[in-house]
């Protein structure tokens, strides 16, 4: 079976590939052996409820929650173990958070099953008394958030710094970082919230999730912004990757990226981390298929990006 590394790097290589049966043990798939988990996820959604208008703009036709609710429902369908995150910017955008102030976005994210969230910057933009009276009436996930110091805020006990999911035999961990919000988001919305160093921040709950909890992958809900060309002291998702540890994939927003094949950086101690990000306003929806080995945990990791148009 190939290594983890290995397996990446090659993936990396072909582009965003699906995992193909003869890069792993056939024997062993035939057998039972390995458990697959697929990872569902979005980022930047901003109130895109409906499809962009069919008025032959680029984005026409394109996006929407019932498309996303469909195929999210048909990869269930056909996949045991499925986990569905988003990277924060649920709020902002169209006349739907205008009016309802995020109340339909968190009713439609827990009808689709959302297992966890991280907070973006636009999820302050109802203040942050909004954000915590919508997720605490109508959401039924947890948002995650390794870097804001909610301490003396209405968020002080609903968020979480990380959270373990049981999906089979696999174990995924999951932690969350946010942007720094000042000079980004008025300083009322966000009130005493404190922002911490995210790159310190993450790596000490992926280090527990990772080596205190046992998880079997650790995912960071990331909405940093993948990368900046032009302010290098500017924390990316690229510069997280590259300095941290126990971190193996950044789901990433922010930036509004459209990635068609995961990127793959060496972190600080020489592993490979997978950096992944699906644009904005749920005109894709990010899949990570990996393979896990029962016995020896060798994890083969393979990345696509799927237009939800195609629902």
């Amino acid at each position: 079976m190939w290594s983890r590394r290995n397996f990446i790097n090659r993936t990396a290589g072909a582009g965003a590939a699906l995992m193909l049966p003869g890069w792993i043990n056939a024997s062993a798939l035939l057998k039972g052996e390995l458990t697959r988990l697929v990872i569902l996820h979005t980022n930047d959604v901003h109130s895109r409820i409906d499809p962009f208008p069919e008025d032959g703009s680029r984005n026409a036709g394109l996006g929407g929650a019932a498309r996303r609710a469909a195929l999210i429902e048909k990869i269930r369908s056909e996949n045991e173990h499925v986990l569905l995150l988003d990277s924060g910017d649920i709020f902002q955008g169209t006349p739907y958070f205008n009016f309802y102030l995020g109340e339909l976005d968190i009713k439609l994210m827990t009808a689709m099953g959302y297992d966890a969230t991280t907070m973006g910057n636009h999820d302050f933009d109802g203040g942050l008394e909004n954000y915590e009276k919508q997720m605490r009436e109508h959401g039924n996930f947890p948002t995650i958030i390794s870097n804001y110091d909610f301490t003396d805020t209405v968020m002080h006990d609903k968020y979480i710094p990380r959270r373990s999911f049981q999906k089979g035999d696999i174990k995924i961990g999951v932690t969350g970082v946010g942007i720094e919000l000042d000079g980004l988001v008025p300083q009322a919305l966000y009130g005493p919230t404190r922002y911490l160093d995210p790159i310190a921040k993450v790596t000490e709950q992926a280090d527990i999730l990772k080596h205190e909890e046992g998880c079997d992958i650790v995912i960071c809900l990331s909405h940093l912004g993948y990368k900046y060309d032009n302010d290098n002291d500017k924390v990316s998702d690229i510069k997280l990757a590259q300095n941290s540890r126990s971190i193996d994939i950044i789901l990433g927003g922010h930036t509004h990226t459209f990635m068609d094949k995961p990127d793959i950086y060496r972190n600080k101690e020489g592993d490979n981390v997978i950096i992944h990000q699906v644009g904005w306003a749920g005109i894709r929806l990010g899949k990570i298929d990996i393979t896990f080995e029962r016995n020896s945990k060798n994890k083969c990791i393979s990345c696509e990006g799927i237009w939800v148009k195609e629902a």
